[in-house]
């Protein structure tokens, strides 16, 4: 039987609606409410919403909102600076989270495949999780939002030049590996000449229309994500690319504060489908082994950030805030399980490995910054900031 969407938005949103009063009222962060209701909804719950997967596309577009609205409050300049720091730290950080994750997994008794893949896939830190959870102050004007923006771009093409690479393992790629890195510069010079000679003068030239900028800024996201996906980058960088190229625009502040609701619509459903992807009779074969890889991620994220982030003179309290930040995996980690089980280079019981240790990361680390950062979402008002 077809999936009834509107049934589905009103399950989504009305259970959102309870978990987060009752969330709450308890003390709790909000985005475990999300994850909980799609655990319980899902086809491995209830089942009253069977085909999860039917979400994950528009649950996509929250993300790429992120990213864009990040954008739109980064001027280049900025961006160029922080990504010189950064780089460095996100490489070194990424070897030692995938030799973690390898010597685990070799220990659990994975096979040598399964536990390169997982290694793989400890590499990235959420870009959801560490963004939602910072103070839009901090994100848009200090310099710690900067730093973790510039990591998480860094992990990103790292990402996708993982994602590459398994596709030529598979044997069935069709893009060789450089065209990516060869796109970027090309793709940021396109947006650069695209927003000067075009969307700059038709701005000035209809700026009273509030409805058309809004239009506008969807329509140059999408556009600038498609094209990004096309060229083998990620979406999420086109987006980000489209907003920090829109950031000199005098209404580029005007088009964030638009966007921001419609953002928070999407991430809702991302989090309902992260815990509906769950097979939780399945859970027992990797707990032990899912647990033991989430505490060793969750001490050695925060602990090598601070180690790499003080060694380029980073204050020590801004280090552990941004390595407790970026403390779990990533929703890049649940595409390249999906992408290696599709080209049957990982095993089914790795794959939910993978989910598992995402799934604990992501709530643990959430309360780690909720109960002790200053965060959007905090229960303590002295934590709270928007």
């Amino acid at each position: 039987m077809p999936q009834d969407i509107v049934f589905s938005f009103f399950l989504i949103f009305a259970g959102a609606l309870v978990l987060a009063t009752f969330a709450l009222y308890t003390r709790q962060p909000v985005l475990i409410a999300y994850i909980a209701l799609g655990a319980i909804a899902g086809p491995y719950g209830m089942a009253w919403v069977e085909h999860p997967e039917l979400l994950t596309g528009m649950a996509h577009i929250g993300i790429i909102f992120l990213l864009f609205l990040l954008g739109l409050d980064m001027q280049p300049s900025s961006l160029i600076a922080v990504l010189r720091k950064a780089t460095w730290v996100a490489l070194a950080s990424s070897l030692v989270f995938f030799s973690a994750g390898f010597g685990i997994t070799q220990l659990l008794g994975y096979d040598t495949m399964d536990s390169l893949i997982v290694g793989l896939a400890m590499m990235f830190s959420s870009t959801i999780i560490g963004l939602k959870l910072l103070p839009t102050t901090v994100l848009h004007h200090k310099h710690s939002g900067e730093l973790m923006v510039g990591l998480l771009l860094i992990q990103d093409m790292i990402a996708i030049l993982t994602l590459i690479l398994l596709g030529v393992m598979e044997g069935n790629s069709e893009r060789p590996v450089w065209l990516p890195f060869a796109a970027l510069p090309l793709l940021i010079a396109a947006c650069y000449g695209t927003v000067r000679w075009i969307l700059l003068p038709l701005i000035r030239r209809f700026d009273r229309y509030q409805e058309y900028l809004f239009i506008m800024a969807i329509g140059w996201c999408l556009a600038v994500a498609e094209g990004a996906a096309m060229l083998g980058l990620s979406a999420e960088i086109g987006a980000f690319i489209a907003g920090v190229t829109l950031a000199t625009s005098p209404i580029a502040q005007f088009m964030a504060i638009s966007l921001k609701p419609l953002r928070d619509f999407f991430l809702v459903m991302f989090f309902f489908t992260l815990g509906a992807g769950v097979n939780l009779g399945l859970l027992g074969d990797v707990a032990i082994g899912a647990a033991i890889l989430a505490g060793v991620i969750l001490i050695l994220k925060p602990t090598t950030f601070r180690v790499l982030l003080g060694g380029v003179s980073e204050r020590p309290g801004l280090a552990w805030d941004v390595g407790f930040r970026l403390g779990q995996i990533s929703e890049f980690s649940l595409l390249v399980a999906f992408v290696a089980v599709q080209a049957n280079l990982l095993s089914e019981r790795a794959s939910l490995l993978i989910q598992a240790t995402a799934i604990i990361t992501f709530v643990i680390s959430s309360y780690i910054v909720v109960f002790n950062y200053p965060n959007p979402i905090a229960i303590s008002d002295r934590l709270r900031r928007d």
